[in-house]
């Protein structure tokens, strides 16, 4: 025996790709984001890159989770200017198409980012983006590289230090003995 879903007429087949593609494409809110987590270095700059198509002048939102919670970064009507809360206040940028720009980026900043589009009719979808704040490892190099040459350097003036010192105390030991040397001793030899 057949299952009913296969016993369906060829019209009755038609009716129901129709709903589902109306279903599909009643959905008016399409977000393309990258799919590859995003990594900067701290002090640094992330670009949240995203592509917004849908019906109307739709509201973004952006959040932000981390392990302390979610947080909310800003908020905006497309084309419109953004709502930023006080705490990214100086460091985000959004912009017209919906990406946000983070910058002077710290080691809390690495999380998962939430993008939420909300059309005027109510429907809403949402999209996600990861972030990597990486450490700047070439400052730590930096740093080893200057206290070596500091501390090379301050060695080689004290080992020339020492050198000098040795050589003055030579002199003024060989000074002092010729000086201190009687031209005339009392006892001389008698002749035999």
């Amino acid at each position: 025996m057949r299952p009913a879903w296969m016993s369906l007429s060829q019209k009755n087949a038609q009716i129901l790709y129709l709903i589902f593609c109306l279903c599909h494409y009643t959905q008016a809110i399409i977000i393309q984001v990258q799919r590859n987590p995003i990594t900067a270095p701290v002090q640094g700059s992330a670009l949240f890159p995203v592509d917004i198509t849908c019906s109307g002048t739709p509201a973004i939102r952006w959040m932000f989770n981390s392990v302390t919670g979610q947080q909310r970064i800003a908020a905006w009507t497309l084309g419109g200017s953004a709502n930023v809360t006080q705490m990214y206040e100086g460091r985000v940028q959004a912009h017209a198409n919906g990406s946000l720009t983070l910058s002077n980026l710290r080691l809390q900043d690495s999380g998962y980012y939430i993008l939420t589009v909300t059309e005027v009719s109510g429907n809403s979808k949402d999209a996600g983006l990861a972030l990597t704040v990486t450490e700047v490892l070439y400052e730590d190099i930096q740093f080893l590289a200057v206290f070596v040459i500091v501390l090379g350097t301050l060695s080689v003036i004290l080992m020339l230090c020492m050198w000098l010192l040795n050589k003055l105390y030579r002199f003024l030991k060989a000074w002092r003995q010729r000086g201190c040397l009687p031209e005339h001793t009392e006892t001389e030899l008698q002749p035999l």
